[in-house]
């Protein structure tokens, strides 16, 4: 009798936890890199087939004006914190400027606190070292990358988890099947999964399966200068969104085979314009424009029977409004009471037929370290030159009606003004922070993080996934400016390759004016560069192998900054090695 009771209770604790489980509304969130608001078939854009995301179109509700920022980190610091990028330490792309500050609360602290499962596949771009790492901003899961874009899509070195693995696949895919694993694992409780992918963005490389279509396609809807665009970019670009929308399509699919659908909120957008001159809706700008079409994304939400399904609303929405807009959505608001000022607003009343009235509100966005401001109001934008448009009847920006409407432009252009003045100054206040270390069991400083003095070279033009090279002198060095958050003792591991006949060269590591250690370099290494036969545009600029560890011995650091430098005592050949990344690894705590 007693065993029996006792199991008819444990039954009722358990309907009565899976009910409350019920009222948690799971999250799935895609944030693609570099796809324009015209990339999708369900924009009227007949050069692709995206069934998928349409499908969320067609299930869900979209938000036809919805505003993100002109390039990656920003954007997706604004998702993350609900907060204008530049209030939280991030101004940029590269050389450490897509640093979320580490004193800032992230969506994924919020719902890790409430219990959910947290998880996040692919591109970061908001700080490799920890804090900043994904696994220190709120994510039990990680797998993917930190940097700002990757140089090879095909099985190329990951992080999971801190950790260096290799990839398998196609990355997207990659990422894909390791969010639907995580999805299937945590199935019994809330989750919260973000898929922040790194396509259409460059290198523009795509399986044969998706490319064949297009080779030889006739792009019938064009950019509204055709002049200037680059066919064989489009028809990448364009393979790579059907990638995309497969991928959705079977992160849907996993969702309905879970019976999770009824209880997910699904959202899909992207981090800025398209980053080439293609179809887009005749909106003027792209990647890297304040003007409409490098601002404006695609926007779709999907939880059944909870928001429309097939509703489009014009409301002015932007990535700020996601965090307090999904918190509200799942019931847990109150946990922003501590949080920092949000300038985003809930849309969940908007979202659930719950609008009486909604107020008029103005979406900001800054370039040039505060220098460059654009404004945009319901009806109207102030763009970064002063000029203003109507956007109801001029949605292409062609003409400046600042005249007509005077008083209008006047109020805009003070707003844009005390708007980059604040901005200007947070931008001066975060510009120098060097480089985490310590404050982890192990930390990486890649190539893009340093500096290279003399004769060394970047691998490619931009920093985010380049590897020292042409080390061609012995006074030559690289540094990294660096944050000691725990004096130890630390192993030093170099990343490195070396051509036959280069061999026997000493690096050093040093700190300035304090310790050392160093190791021979004793086995060439030399690798060959990935295969870049995939890559669909000529001219690629990036190059990307493998790197062997050299462990250098160990140092002291003491807590605080110091500046790291790698050293070459001598060249046995043509010149010292490549470099990588270094890893420095805590032994023992001081």
């Amino acid at each position: 009798m007693r065993l029996q009771a006792a199991c008819t209770i444990c039954l009722l604790i358990a309907c009565y936890c899976s009910q409350a489980c019920s009222g948690q509304p799971n999250i799935v969130v895609f944030l693609t890199d570099d796809q324009g608001w015209g990339d999708l078939s369900v924009h009227g854009n007949t050069n692709l087939s995206t069934p998928h995301i349409d499908s969320l179109a067609r299930d869900g509700t979209t938000l036809e004006n919805f505003y993100v920022c002109q390039v990656c980190a920003p954007t997706r610091a604004e998702f993350l914190t609900g907060r204008y990028h530049p209030r939280t330490g991030v101004s940029g792309v590269s050389l450490g400027e897509g640093r979320l500050n580490y004193d800032e609360t992230t969506i994924a602290d919020i719902f890790q606190a409430e219990g959910y499962a947290t998880g996040c596949f692919g591109k970061w771009h908001n700080g490799t070292q920890p804090p900043y790492h994904p696994n220190n901003r709120g994510f039990d899961e990680f797998y993917g990358f930190t940097s700002g874009h990757w140089g090879h899509y095909f099985s190329p070195p990951l992080d999971h988890n801190g950790e260096r693995v290799r990839g398998n696949g196609y990355v997207v895919d990659d990422f894909t099947e390791h969010a639907m694993a995580f999805i299937e694992a945590n199935r019994e409780r809330p989750f919260f999964c973000y898929l922040p992918y790194n396509t259409p963005h460059s290198p523009m490389m795509v399986a044969d399966e998706f490319y064949d279509r297009f080779a030889n396609k006739d792009i019938g809807m064009r950019h509204r200068d055709p002049a200037r665009e680059d066919l064989m970019m489009t028809r990448a670009a364009l393979a790579m969104c059907e990638n995309i929308d497969w991928n959705v399509g079977r992160l849907l699919g996993k969702l309905d085979e879970l019976q999770l659908r009824e209880n997910t909120i699904v959202i899909f957008f992207s981090d800025n314009g398209p980053n080439s001159y293609r179809w887009n809706g005749g909106m003027k700008g792209r990647k890297g424009s304040l003007d409409e079409g490098g601002l404006r994304s695609p926007f779709f939400i999907r939880w059944p029977n909870k928001v429309p399904a097939g509703k489009s609303l014009p409301q002015l929405a932007g990535a700020i409004d996601l965090l307090p807009t999904l918190t509200e959505l799942a019931g847990i608001e109150a946990k922003l009471e501590s949080h920092k000022p949000l300038d985003g607003i809930s849309l969940a009343r908007l979202l659930t037929n719950r609008l009486d009235d909604w107020p008029q509100r103005s979406i900001l966005s800054v370039a040039g370290k505060g220098r460059q401001v654009s404004v945009r109001t319901q009806e109207f934008r102030l763009d970064s030159e002063g000029k203003l448009f109507d956007l109801r009847s001029d949605c292409g920006q062609h003409r400046d009606v600042a005249s007509h409407f005077p008083q209008v432009a006047e109020e805009l252009r003070q707003l844009a003004k005390r708007h980059g003045d604040e901005m200007t100054e947070l931008f001066q206040k975060y510009a120098s922070r060097p480089f985490t270390v310590g404050y982890g069991k192990s930390t990486t400083l890649p190539a893009r993080d340093g500096v290279g003095h003399g004769t060394i070279q970047r691998s490619s033009k931009a920093p985010n996934n380049s590897f020292f090279t042409h080390w061609t002198r012995e006074d030559d060095f690289i540094s990294w400016d660096v944050d000691v958050g725990t004096t130890g003792l630390y192993e030093a591991i170099v990343y490195y390759t070396c051509k036959p006949g280069d061999e026997g060269v000493t690096l050093r590591l040093k700190v300035d004016g304090g310790a050392s250690t160093q190791a021979v370099v004793r086995d060439a290494y030399d690798p060959p560069l990935y295969d870049k036969s995939k890559e669909r545009v000529a001219d690629s600029h990036y190059f990307v192998k493998d790197f062997k560890p050299l462990s250098l011995g160990t140092l002291q650091l003491e807590q605080g900054r110091e500046t790291l430098r790698l050293e070459s005592l001598n060249i046995r050949g043509q010149q010292v090695v490549d470099v990588h990344s270094l890893d420095l690894v805590l032994i023992q705590v001081q």
